[in-house]
């Protein structure tokens, strides 16, 4: 093989039937679940159900903690005392750990949800605020899945935490790398073989941002998103190019 990469699926956030079986379909396919823990959805029921699902298939356990914003799923900035975030995310991160123990399991990775991911990635007081509350929940089994090549992800590794770097097989990059807002068109890719070949050009390092620059990026995990359209789809597409390409699919750590 000439790598190893994770295929990581942010999961726990759906909540009609239809949803959930999109959900479960896409568990067999892929080697990391970051399950939603109450911030934006999810609650003790749903990640109940999502690990049972998850452990089914071998697939590891991450938390998706988020800002504690049902109402707008997350994808809105909040602006929050510091002290609260890390409590809240302490308390979501935790809720998902201990139902995992129950399960026979434990939470291995953390990756903030939404407009979270994005403040996180910046490495100020967000960042801190997450980095407290993974501490405090995990301890030296703290791993946290940033944007590939943010300045959080240096900021982790100083603070003597595992980070992964993440790139994305449904979204599209500004030139900044950043990922391109969801109001404008275009910003989520449907396509499965675009997806496909969005990953395996990620696998190499590079991706071609929206105004047609080269992005050099590493990534540790790729993702696709839950409730992005034709999810399992896309997650099939993405396997199949990268054993084309001779790039193994595992799990950073064991579930």
């Amino acid at each position: 093989m000439a790598r190893t990469i994770d295929l990581n699926v942010d999961v726990g956030e759906a909540e009609d039937p239809a949803a959930v079986e999109v959900e479960r379909a896409l568990l067999p396919l892929v080697t990391t679940a970051h399950v939603a823990c109450g911030g934006h959805a999810g609650g003790e029921e749903s990640m109940a159900a999502t690990v049972e699902a998850a452990l089914a298939h071998s697939v590891r356990i991450g938390a998706h903690p988020s800002y504690p914003d049902r109402e707008g799923f997350g994808r809105r900035p909040l602006d929050i005392d510091r002290s609260e975030l890390r409590s809240s995310l302490a308390d979501q991160i935790g809720a998902l750990d201990a139902v995992c123990r129950r399960a026979g399991t434990s939470v291995r990775s953390v990756k903030p949800h939404g407009a979270l991911y994005g403040e996180v990635a910046k490495g100020g007081a967000d960042y801190e605020a997450f980095r407290d509350a993974v501490r405090s929940c995990l301890g030296d089994r703290a791993t946290v899945v940033l944007p590939s090549g943010c300045r959080a992800t240096a900021m982790a590794l100083r603070d003597g935490m595992t980070a992964w770097e993440e790139g994305f097989c449904d979204r599209t990059y500004r030139p900044d790398g950043g990922l391109v807002e969801r109001i404008s068109a275009g910003s989520v890719l449907e396509d499965p073989e675009e997806a496909a070949a969005q990953a395996l050009s990620l696998a190499h390092g590079a991706v071609a941002a929206s105004d047609g620059s080269v992005l050099t990026l590493w990534v540790d995990t790729l993702c696709t998103h839950g409730d992005s359209p034709g999810a399992p789809a896309i997650v099939a597409a993405v396997r199949r190019v990268l054993a084309g390409a001779r790039i193994g699919v595992a799990a950073l750590h064991p579930a």
